[in-house]
């Protein structure tokens, strides 16, 4: 007789097709590394991001733009290591996918080098064959509209609220229609006004996610340093719920002055061996416990009348 497992099983596209039609709101998050997506991931976050964010927020890029495919790649198989429920989704970096053949290989190497069930691509009506091709080579996408950061330089270079008149508005209306009719099972809303991203989720089929976008959306999604407070700045987007760098900080302090002061590490971080071991190990008699012996330098034991 087989056992029975209580396993946790990964969530699909599929289940959040079915919470999204149950009007559940999809809280969604990124995560960069292996501690933080087992945190995440237990907390019940039923889709998360492994942003490019991660070029300014972990490595200290001062863009998007520089995250390469090597490291996107490294950071996805981290926190797919790290999960055992959440749908993973890679974030497709910068000139990773200019082309359909660039865009099926590279989206490809998420799934089966890094383990994760979709990716996103950013860009409405421009990306829309990219994210079809995807899409019917059997990769889940998820779209990105609104503010686009790698198309950042193209868009005046600054960060920037998007769709604000009639005709910006028209366009991100389009690249969202674009984006759900390519076949994207989700789709990002970065940065537009909230009766417009309301607006925009309720013309469409599939899950907007919004950042910045008000609360009218599907679901939300926020950089975890912002989530967490590990940043220096905060958007305005974004609220607080912890202030890890103030813990952080103290933290260290705390133990680089227990360091200095002699008191860390104490006798419950100390273990100790037997001395009758050691004193073999360093030719020791009792003579010389008792101090008039030998006095060892690197492990060899020096006569003290030399």
């Amino acid at each position: 007789m087989s056992a029975s497992t209580d396993a946790p099983r990964r969530l699909t596209v599929a289940d959040i097709a079915r919470r999204y039609a149950d009007g559940q709101r999809l809280a969604t998050i990124t995560a960069y590394d292996y501690p933080t997506a087992q945190i995440v991931d237990a907390a019940g976050i039923p889709l998360i991001l492994v942003g490019d964010s991660l070029g300014q927020v972990a490595l200290g890029y001062e863009s998007t733009v520089r995250v390469t495919m090597a490291e996107m790649l490294h950071h996805t198989k981290a926190v797919v290591r790290g999960t055992q429920r959440a749908l993973i989704v890679g974030d497709m970096p910068f000139l990773s996918y200019a082309t359909v053949d660039e865009a099926v290989e590279n989206a490809g190497r998420f799934l089966q080098e890094a383990g994760a069930q979709a990716v996103k691509v950013e860009g409405g009506v421009r990306s829309a064959r990219i994210i079809d091709a995807l899409v019917k080579a059997g990769i889940p996408v998820m779209g990105h509209i609104g503010w686009t950061p790698q198309a950042q330089h193209g868009m005046g270079g600054k960060v920037k609220v998007q769709g604000k008149d009639r005709g910006a508005a028209r366009a991100v209306l389009a690249d969202a229609l674009a984006v759900q009719e390519a076949g994207a099972f989700a789709i990002v809303l970065e940065l537009i006004p909230a009766q417009l991203a309301e607006a925009i989720t309720a013309r469409l089929r599939i899950p907007t996610i919004g950042i910045g976008a008000g609360p009218g959306c599907s679901g939300q999604i926020q950089v975890i340093t912002d989530v967490l407070g590990l940043g220096d700045f905060v958007p305005r987007h974004a609220s607080p719920y912890a202030d890890l760098r103030g813990i952080i900080a103290e933290a260290t302090t705390r133990y680089a002055a227990d360091v200095e002061a002699g008191s860390f590490p104490g006798e419950a971080q100390t273990v100790r061996m037997d001395d009758a071991i050691l004193d073999e190990v360093l030719g020791r008699g009792d003579h010389d416990r008792a101090g008039s012996g030998s006095i060892p330098v690197g492990g060899i034991p020096l006569d003290r009348d030399l």
